[in-house]
């Protein structure tokens, strides 16, 4: 015969239906929604069902367009909102945070999501991270130890990949399957602006280049060099003149030639794309070196690139004049080449603020 339930049993039972149960003051659900989809809508239903509030990190901020970011962080929050309102949550039940990549210091990122989120919390502890463990790109789920994981219910094929390869491709009835309304409205409105017929052209062109491999036995890993070149409190720059990365700003730089060493790859492409004299020494300019690896670095296929830091000291600020790719070749104060990400092409702003950061 089963004894009867003590009274601290009870009491067990009845705090772990009320754990279950209770809702958390905070919930964090971290994206790129880039563009949201009907995963994320049901996912955010979901969380709001737990959660008090929801505060939504969005990635990828303060980044140029290109085909894998095509909406600024404002776009995409307004949007988010939009979309939440369109099935009765209101706009008081969420918090935006917005951060930016740093492909090479996880530190970093970790940081910024926690001061954003810390912003909205006020020191409380009453916080749950809300995620589907789908694959290693959910690895982030396991790097906020602090915060209770509430795993999502919601199970979708969907992905922002396949919206945007749709969207660029004008297969429209696609785009509307995938997005919940208020998505497609701002989608639709966004193709009448000359972003969207610049993003699509550059679409385009990576389609084509990334075709013109696809008959390697093996897939190409394709090797950069780029020059950080600095002088008196400047970084030298250049705006890219052809796809992709019309009109960003960029490090002068480009691939490898065979039979030349990387130093001697990267001083070339300098002098070429600058007019820089050939009368400055940037090989004895030589301050650092680094490899840049990030796989998803660049659109166009796997792409390492070997940066190298040439400081020219102090003094007048060598005469330039943009050749070979570049529109404009200029030199950029530092405190504006580090303040402003979103001018530049691909990790550029973070190679460069590699080597500037330090010291």
């Amino acid at each position: 015969m089963t004894p009867p339930p003590t009274e601290s049993a009870a009491l067990a039972r009845e705090s772990s239906s009320s754990n279950r149960t209770r809702k958390r003051t905070f919930g964090v659900y971290i994206g790129r929604f880039e563009p949201p989809h009907m995963a994320h809508l049901l996912v955010m239903q979901e969380a709001l069902e737990s959660v008090q509030k929801l505060i939504v990190v969005i990635g990828s901020a303060e980044a140029a367009r290109n085909t894998k970011n095509p909406f600024t962080a404002a776009e995409r929050e307004a949007v988010l909102t939009a979309m939440l309102e369109g099935v009765g949550i209101k706009k008081s039940r969420l918090l935006f945070v917005h951060v930016r990549d740093y492909f090479y210091n996880e530190g970093l990122w970790l940081g910024a999501v926690q001061r954003g989120v810390q912003a909205h919390t006020h020191g409380s502890s009453d916080v749950a991270l809300i995620g589907h463990v789908k694959d290693e790109s959910s690895y982030y789920l396991r790097s906020f130890p602090a915060w209770e994981f509430i795993p999502t219910h919601v199970v979708s094929p969907l992905s922002a990949t396949d919206v945007r390869k749709a969207y660029f491709e004008d297969r429209l009835d696609d785009v509307r399957g995938m997005v919940p309304p208020a998505v497609h409205a701002f989608l639709d409105a966004f193709r009448a602006l000359p972003e969207y017929a610049e993003l699509r052209e550059e679409y385009q062109y990576l389609q084509a280049y990334r075709a013109a491999w696809k008959d390697a036995p093996f897939a190409p890993v394709f090797v950069t060099t780029d020059a950080v070149i600095t002088r008196s409190g400047h970084v030298l720059v250049v705006r890219r003149a052809g796809l992709p990365g019309r009109g960003r700003l960029a490090m002068p730089g480009g691939f490898l030639e065979p039979g030349e060493t990387l130093l001697h790859c990267a001083v070339r492409e300098a002098h070429e794309e600058t007019g820089l004299s050939e009368g400055v020494n940037l090989a004895g300019a030589l301050r650092a070196q680094a490899v840049f690896d990030y796989p998803d670095r660049s659109q166009r296929g796997r792409t390492i690139t070997h940066a190298y830091h040439f400081d020219l000291g102090i003094g007048q600020l060598p005469l330039l004049r943009a050749a070979s790719d570049a529109a404009e070749a200029f030199w950029l104060p530092m405190s504006e080449a580090l303040a402003h990400p979103e001018l530049f092409f691909e990790d550029h702003h973070a190679i460069i603020e590699h080597f500037l950061m330090r010291g």
